[in-house]
C-alpha cells in the first residue's frame, strides 16, 4: 500500500476514535464510528486476496448496520425525551437498541459471528488494530451509557461471550482465529462488570490491549499464523518465543502474571455485589480458554515437532528484538506486584 494512503487511513482512524470518545451527542458519536469503519476497510483489503476482500465486505456490512443502530437509538431517545445526549438515555427501547449496536461493534456474543472471519482474512498488523484500537470507541460509548443499560442483559451476554469464546476456540488451528475467540472471551469479562464498576472494565480493557499487542507483534516478528508454523518457530528467536509463552499465560489470567489482576478484581467486585453465581460461572467458563492458550504456549516453546515427518526449521536470526516488543512483553508479565498502586489509581 502507498505510504501516503496508509498514513491518511491511520490519521482517519485516530480522528474517528477521538471524535467518538469525546462526544456526548448521538450524531457526533455515529460520525466518529463511520470514519473509523471507512478508514479500516482499505487496511483489511490491502492484500487483494479473495479472503481479504471477503473479510472487508463482512466488516463493512456489520459495522454499517451497527452504526445505523447507534444512530437509530439516539433518534428514538430524542423522539421520546427530546434529549440527544448519549449519557442521558432513559427510554428502554433506546437502551436495548444501543446495547445490541455496541455488542455488534465489539463482537460480543450473540453478535460475534463476523469477528473471527474478519480477523482471519486480515494481516497480523491489521488484526492487531481490529482487536485493540477499533474496540476503544464502542467501549467508551458503553462506559458512558453503562448506568442506563440493563445489567441482567449485559450479564447474560457476558457469560454467553465467555462460553462461546472458550468453546469455539478449542478446535482452531489458525492463530488469528484463536486470538479472535480469545478477544470475545475477554469482552465477556469486561461487560459483566461495567454496570457495577465501569473503571474496572477500562482497567481490564487497557491490560487486554497491552497483552494482545505484545502477542500480535511477537507473532508478526516470527511470521507465524498457524499452529504448525509456530511449532517450528523456536529456532528463529528462542528468547522471543519464551516471552511469548509467558505473555500467553498472562492472557489466560494465571497468577503471578499481569492478566490475573483484572480477573481477580472483577471476581471480588461481583462477590461484593452479591453475584456469586455469575462470578463462579464466568470463572469456570474461562477454563475453556485456558486450554487453547496452553496449547498455543506449548506450541510456541516446543523443541521437536510432535510427529516423525521432517520439518524445515527456520533460520536463527541475530536481529535484536524491537524495544517496543521487549517493553510490552515485560509489562504483560510483571505488573501484578504493583497492583496496590493500580487499584489506588482506579
Amino acid at each position: 500500500m502507498n505510504p501516503q494512503a496508509k498514513q491518511i487511513f491511520t490519521i482517519s482512524q485516530l480522528l474517528g476514535t477521538t471524535i467518538t470518545i469525546s462526544s456526548n451527542h448521538g450524531i457526533k458519536a455515529w460520525a466518529g464510528l463511520e470514519i473509523n469503519t471507512l478508514a479500516t476497510i482499505p487496511l483489511i483489503s490491502k492484500s487483494h486476496h479473495p479472503r481479504s476482500i471477503e473479510a472487508a465486505t463482512k466488516y463493512f456490512i456489520t459495522q454499517a448496520a451497527a452504526s445505523a443502530l447507534v444512530l437509530f437509538s439516539s433518534m428514538t431517545n430524542a423522539w421520546y425525551t427530546g434529549q440527544w445526549d448519549i449519557t442521558q438515555l432513559t427510554h428502554p427501547t433506546s437502551c436495548l437498541i444501543l446495547t445490541s449496536a455496541l455488542a455488534m461493534k465489539l463482537g460480543l456474543a450473540p453478535f460475534h459471528f463476523w469477528f473471527p472471519e474478519v480477523l482471519q482474512g486480515s494481516q497480523l498488523t491489521t488484526g492487531l488494530l481490529l482487536s485493540t484500537v477499533m474496540k476503544l470507541p464502542p467501549i467508551s460509548l458503553l462506559f458512558m451509557t453503562s448506568h442506563s443499560l440493563n445489567p441482567t442483559l449485559l450479564t447474560c451476554m457476558a457469560i454467553l461471550s465467555t462460553a462461546l469464546g472458550g468453546w469455539m476456540g478449542l478446535n482452531q488451528t489458525q492463530i488469528r482465529k484463536i486470538l479472535a475467540f480469545s478477544s470475545i472471551s475477554h469482552l465477556g469479562w469486561m461487560t459483566i462488570i461495567i454496570s457495577y464498576n465501569p473503571k474496572l472494565t477500562l482497567l481490564n480493557f487497557y491490560l487486554y490491549m497491552l497483552m494482545t499487542t505484545a502477542v500480535f507483534l511477537t507473532l508478526n516478528t516470527i511470521k507465524a499464523s498457524k499452529l504448525p508454523t509456530l511449532t517450528t518457530a523456536w529456532t528463529k528467536a528462542p528468547a522471543l518465543n519464551a516471552m511469548l509463552l509467558l505473555t500467553l499465560l498472562s492472557l489466560t489470567g494465571l497468577p503471578p502474571l499481569t492478566g490475573f489482576l483484572p480477573k481477580w478484581l472483577i471476581i471480588q467486585e461481583l462477590t461484593k455485589q452479591g453475584m456469586t453465581m455469575a462470578a463462579v460461572s464466568i470463572s469456570l467458563l474461562s477454563l475453556l480458554g485456558l486450554f487453547f492458550y496452553l496449547r498455543l504456549a506449548y506450541c510456541s516453546t516446543i523443541t521437536l515437532p510432535p510427529h516423525t515427518t521432517n520439518h524445515i526449521k527456520q533460520w536463527h536470526t541475530n536481529k535484536p528484538t524491537h524495544s517496543s516488543i521487549a517493553l510490552l512483553t515485560t509489562m504483560s508479565t510483571a505488573l501484578l506486584p504493583i497492583s496496590p498502586l493500580i487499584t489506588t489509581i482506579i
